[in-house]
């Protein structure tokens, strides 16, 4: 496939030009040329070192993750920066990322894949963002305790063996849920202004307790990596759809 349609391909998919004055991250060809044959694709949540040398060192012709190597605006490529950079010019390898665009997309994201994990019904976007959203929310069938949502998210997760905090303020059965992964915590108003029973996430601010606690709100907090692993494997599913090769580069946090 030639690089210019995959990359369209995807920014078409992603709906990647809504966010574009949303996001502290340029969304898409981040890293690379459009020009030239891709077979092979890599795919991480995260483009650091580790991920970047792990594609480069399996023949990968693209790289694409969640979290890009920008944000908010390059000054110079020196220190860290070149270091992770320079291997995919090196290399030729592009780097396409999709931070907000794969977060909110209401079947590929983030959200949505842990919607699944937890058998959301009734879904519907949240996590506003300007004119788009970032998240997911839903119904959980015949309602859950908190305990037993957290039990199925520990079980499901890739969280490092870091388990899942609970901070327990909301009703003791559980039907609502609303879901921003990675950091979310400061959707808990909006959760509490369309009266969910909880909000479920990957970590938070210090200040998510109290909010929490007189919003009456659960706030479920499962790791930033373990939470947006999702969005990059369902990446990789539509990938092999379109007859590439793939490798999935699982680097976890333990965060």
């Amino acid at each position: 496939m030639q690089r210019s349609a995959f990359v369209d391909r995807l920014d078409e998919k992603l709906n990647t030009d809504a966010y574009a004055d949303l996001d502290a991250s340029p969304n898409g060809l981040q890293v690379g040329s459009k020009t030239g044959e891709i077979e092979t694709v890599a795919f991480a949540v995260d483009a650091v070192e580790a991920t970047v040398e792990t594609a480069v060192d399996v023949g990968a012709d693209a790289l694409v993750t969640h979290h890009g190597m920008i944000w908010g605006g390059l000054d110079r490529v020196t220190g860290r920066e070149y270091d992770r950079i320079e291997p995919l010019v090196a290399n030729d390898v592009p780097l396409y990322v999709s931070h907000l665009p794969l977060d909110g997309h209401q079947t590929l994201g983030n959200a949505a894949g842990v919607a699944d994990v937890l058998g959301l019904v009734d879904r519907e976007p949240f996590g506003q963002v300007g004119p788009e959203y970032v998240g997911q929310r839903g119904v959980v069938p015949d309602g859950s305790s908190a305990d037993d949502l957290a039990a199925t998210l520990e079980a499901e997760l890739d969280h490092g063996g870091e388990g899942v905090q609970v901070l327990e303020f909301g009703p003791d059965e559980l039907e609502d849920v609303g879901i921003v992964t990675g950091s979310g915590s400061d959707w808990l108003r909006e959760a509490e202004d369309l009266g969910l029973d909880a909000l479920v996430t990957g970590e938070a601010k210090a200040k998510a307790y109290h909010e929490a606690r007189e919003a009456g709100v659960s706030v479920f907090l499962a790791g930033h990596y373990a939470t947006e692993t999702f969005g990059v494997r369902a990446l990789q599913s539509v990938a092999d759809d379109w007859g590439l090769e793939t490798r999935y580069i699982d680097h976890p946090t333990g965060l």
